[in-house]
């Protein structure tokens, strides 16, 4: 009897003791698509892939300038502009303060030139990290004013969306960014000069509503999630169900809403040779 208690008690404390396994706080990630744990280095090494599935992680501003400027020609732009509090939130300067500090952005986009295989170009790229790539004003100022840029020196524009939408912490001026970026854009094309628009996961609301679907190019990476509202909100207005794949990037290239699917890999490429397709310094053969 005393036996059996002194072995029960042996193997209770036996699965109680904790393995003396070392794991870095950080240095792991799990994939959203297959669930794998990976080693955030080597997704790095991937270009933000997962090297198990191929599932696309969303890009920070400055991994996506070394992936597609040339090193040490990225030149941004100074504009000196703090995020206003229209509708005085008492969270929304705290927020923006604390979403500084994590990400090392200022705003959820980053505009400026730079040269892509010798090309100069005017590229804004944006970034999901900082409040959901959201537009507010300061967003749609940059990119008005990159655009007014690529007008004034006759440059290629190329912008990277990614974003949930106008940010509504701003109230209503934020849905004017919508049209003071549209209106720009119209004097882009009227002089002639070349707009590529590149669609990553997610872009969605009133950056889709505007500058993202207006290139005279529109590429997106692949299974990228692309839309104005969400799945739901829109099955729920219509009370319907909505086709497989809806919205993703697949599913916009064949119903003719984007031209091209480019892998992560070749986007530079690709964006040299339509500049130089444009500028005639190319065949088609080439």
């Amino acid at each position: 009897m005393i036996v059996d208690k002194i072995k029960k008690q042996e193997v209770k404390n036996v699965k109680n003791k904790k393995p003396n396994i070392d794991i870095p706080v950080g240095k792991w990630i799990k994939c959203d698509n297959c669930k794998e744990i990976l080693y955030k280095e080597a997704v790095r090494d991937n270009l933000s892939i997962c090297p198990n599935c191929g599932h696309y992680f969303r890009m920070h501003i400055g991994k996506r300038l070394n992936l597609i400027i040339d090193d040490g020609t990225y030149k941004r732009f100074d504009i000196n502009i703090d995020t206003p509090n229209p509708l005085q939130l008492e969270d929304y300067p705290r927020k923006l303060k604390s979403l500084r500090e994590k990400t090392g952005l200022e705003e959820a986009v980053s505009c400026g030139i730079g040269n892509i295989n010798g090309e100069k170009v005017v590229i804004c790229i944006m970034d999901s990290a900082f409040l959901m790539g959201s537009m507010g004003i300061v967003v749609g100022e940059k990119i008005t004013y990159s655009i007014e840029q690529a007008v004034q020196k006759r440059l290629p524009l190329i912008i990277f969306s990614t974003s949930g939408g106008a940010r509504m912490q701003e109230g209503i001026i934020s849905l004017m960014q919508m049209a003071k970026t549209t209106a720009a854009l119209t004097k882009l094309h009227e002089a002639g000069l070349l707009y590529i628009s590149v669609l990553t996961d997610p872009t969605y609301g009133g950056v889709t509503a505007s500058f993202a679907s207006l290139g005279d190019i529109i590429l997106a990476e692949p299974k990228a999630m692309i839309g104005f509202a969400g799945q739901r909100v829109i099955e729920q207005t219509i009370g319907e169900s909505l086709p497989e794949g809806f919205q993703t990037a697949e599913f916009l290239l064949e119903h003719g809403f984007i031209d091209k699917i480019v892998e992560r890999k070749d986007l530079k490429e690709t964006i040299y040779k339509l500049i130089k397709f444009h500028k005639g310094g190319l065949t088609y053969s080439e």
